[in-house]
This record gives C-alpha cells, structure tokens and sequence, in this order.
C-alpha cells in the first residue's frame, strides 16, 4: 500500500521505519503465533530489538538511550505490529517507566534501571487500574504510609502485563498530604520479589505473550528510595507516564490495522470467485480504502502527540494523545473487522492469522482507558461542557 508519510518524517524518522518493518518481517506473525502456543516470551524478537537499539531509542543517551522520544518509540511498536509481531512490553516497560524515571527519577534510580531498560536487560511492569477503581485514577485505594524512614504499601491491582517477567512494577500508590490530609498520587518501584508482593494470573481471552495478573501488597516495605521523584508532584509525574501509554497503544492499534488490512489487500487482489479479483467489487474495496483512510488519519494524530510531548507541551500532548488512542483504537477495530469478513471464511482459520485479533483489537479500545472516559476528556476539557460524574 503506497503512503504519503514520507512528506512529514525526517530522513532518520524514515530510516528508523524501514529498518524495524525489516526487523519484523524477519520474525512476523508466525513467529507470534508460536511463542503464544508454547506459551513462551518473545525473547528473541525483545533481545534483538535491544541490541539495535529500538527498545531505548526514546531514553536519554547518557544512559545508554538514543536520545529520541516518543516520535521514534511509536514508529518502533508501529512496525513491529505491522508485521504481526507487536511488542506489548514496549508500552510499559521503556515508555510509561523509563519516561517517568528518565524525567523524575533521582540520579540512583537512573543509573540503577534506565541502562538496562534501553539495553532490555531489565523490564518493568506498570500497576494502576484497580478492581473497584477502572479508568477512575482518583478512586485508586491503594495506600502508601510512612515507617520511619521507610514505606510500607497495602492494596490491589489489577490487569497488570508482564509481573512475571518483569524485574519490577511500577506502583501508583496515594500518600496522605501533610498539609491538607488529602490523599495524592504517587509512584514507587517494586521489586518482583518483595515479601508481601503477592500476584496471580488472569485467565484471559486474549491470547498474547504477555499475560495478565492481579497483585495484591500486603504491608510490602519499601526502602524510601522507592519513592520516584517529589512526593508533591504525583500528578505531573503519573501523567507523565499515562500521556506516552496513551502514544503507544495508538501505534500498537494502528501497527495491528495494518496488519489486519494488508491481509486483507492481497487477499482481494487474488482471490477470484467469478471473473475478476474480488478487490475489484466495489463492496469489497471501498470498506478496505476506508479502513486504510482511517489508520492513516490515526497516525497523524499520534504524530501530533507525539511532536508535543517531546517538545515539553504536556497539556496539548495529555490532549493529543487521548484522541490518537481513541481514533486508533477505533481504526483497529474496523480495520481486523473488515479484514476478517474480505476473507469470508477464511478469516477465521489459523491459516491467516486474523481470527485472534477479533479480540486483540478490542485491547486499543479499552485499555489503558475507555474510550467513552476519552470521549468525558474531551467534552470536559476541550469543549467546556459540565461533567456528569
């Protein structure tokens, strides 16, 4: 498929691109396929993609990063996810983590994860949404209080990817303000094995590598250099983090529509049930023109997104990204739907791949936050108009 995005990248940006989708292709959804039936990890697909230097290409470079930000980072999962091997670790481990202690870390924490997150030697895991909490992040109950000079944390999370192989988990906690008494956000690392940190597998539908659990803190003690930056700026720092998910998970939807729609192109241009090529029907092809009008519209947004967040404008970028994850999640979703029905019954065998997004797509749709929560931002934020809730 011919695209017209060359006109808005930098030779680097292009280069970057070419070289990942060669990346992928190497290992593809074949590859995918199998680690999920063996229930095995990606390692071979993260272990190379380290070594070239993709997985920290958004991390300061006096740690061992590329320097870039989230431009380059979300063309890296874009690809990879275009050729059906997207990295779902991606989001959490060098994105939501490795942007928050980059930014807000103490000069100990940097030099303890950041090396080893932009070299993928050290992965670290995200913990926010709880079960009676969902996208509502100022319900979240999960406590943090003082003990001498230590912390001890005391709750639940849950949907929380990759506890199992990750070093440690990223923990959004509240803390009790001295001056008011009111509870705010803050961010400590656990490590996986800390006493009283406690996890168990969610048995999913979705069928991916990465694997979802429920933690549980019980009392977990934490030296105080657990605390990720100023315990008085817990807001700025979680968005810091929530803003560049949001980035991500719009290049893991687009990456899988992509997918999905590139299969479902050559399919059409081949398969001949009268006397021509069913992409030459017009039912057929103009849904699969759409899909594709509506993937590419999705990536201009992330690309504005991204462009704010790396230039420092995290109240455009909070914006931005909001609305690249909902119009991603949507195009994901179209796009594998139209794939699977271009291919009739054939969309449903293992032979081709698709049957599995039907579930997959619906990740961009729900998480990290609902899309009718997105849709609360922008009537509220962007429109002015009064909340409901």
């Amino acid at each position: 498929m011919s695209t017209a995005r060359t006109v808005l990248e930098t030779e680097e940006h292009q280069a970057l691109r070419a070289a990942v989708a060669a990346l992928g292709k190497r290992y593809g959804r074949d590859y995918m396929a199998t680690v999920i039936r063996e229930g095995t990890h990606t390692d071979e697909l993260w272990a190379e993609a380290a070594k070239l230097g993709y997985l920290g290409v958004n991390l300061p470079e006096e740690y061992g990063g590329g320097g870039g930000g989230m431009a380059e980072l979300s063309i890296v999962l874009e690809e990879l996810g275009a050729a059906g091997s997207p990295l779902l670790m991606m989001i959490v481990s060098p994105a939501i983590c490795g942007t928050v202690i980059a930014r807000f870390g103490t000069d100990e924490q940097k030099r303890t994860w950041l090396p080893g997150l932009a070299d993928g030697s050290l992965t670290m895991a995200f913990g926010i949404t709880e079960p009676d909490a969902g996208s509502n992040s100022h319900r979240i109950t999960t406590t943090a209080r003082r003990d001498g000079t230590d912390w001890v944390l005391t709750g639940r999370k849950v949907f929380v990817s990759g506890v199992d192989i990750a070093d440690a988990t990223l923990i959004v906690g509240r803390t009790e303000d001295a001056r008011s008494g009111k509870l705010k956000p803050c961010l400590f690392i656990v490590p996986r094995e800390a006493p009283g940190f406690g996890r168990n597998q969610i048995d999913m539908e979705l069928h991916a590598p990465e694997k979802q659990f429920e933690l549980v803190l019980d009392d977990v003690r934490l030296p105080a250099d657990a605390l990720v930056g100023d315990e008085d700026a817990g807001l700025l720092q979680l968005f810091a983090g929530l803003n560049p998910e949001r980035i991500m998970t719009a290049a893991f939807g687009i990456g899988m529509g992509r997918f999905a729609l590139s299969k479902a192109v050559e399919y059409a241009r081949t398969r001949q049930v009268w006397k021509a090529p069913i992409g030459s029907h017009q039912a057929i092809a103009h849904p699969l023109a759409t899909a594709h009008i509506d993937l590419e519209l999705s990536r201009l947004m992330m690309q504005k997104a991204a462009r704010l967040y790396d230039q420092g404008d995290d109240v455009g970028a909070g914006e931005a990204a909001n609305m690249a994850k909902y119009a991603a999640g949507e195009a994901c979703v179209k796009a594998v739907d139209q794939a699977v029905h271009t291919l009739g019954g054939n969309g449903l065998t293992r032979e081709y791949g698709l049957a599995s997004l039907i579930t997959a797509s619906r990740v961009a749709r729900i998480a990290p936050v609902s899309r009718e929560m997105i849709l609360n931002y922008v009537s509220h934020q962007t429109l002015g108009l009064p909340k409901s809730y």
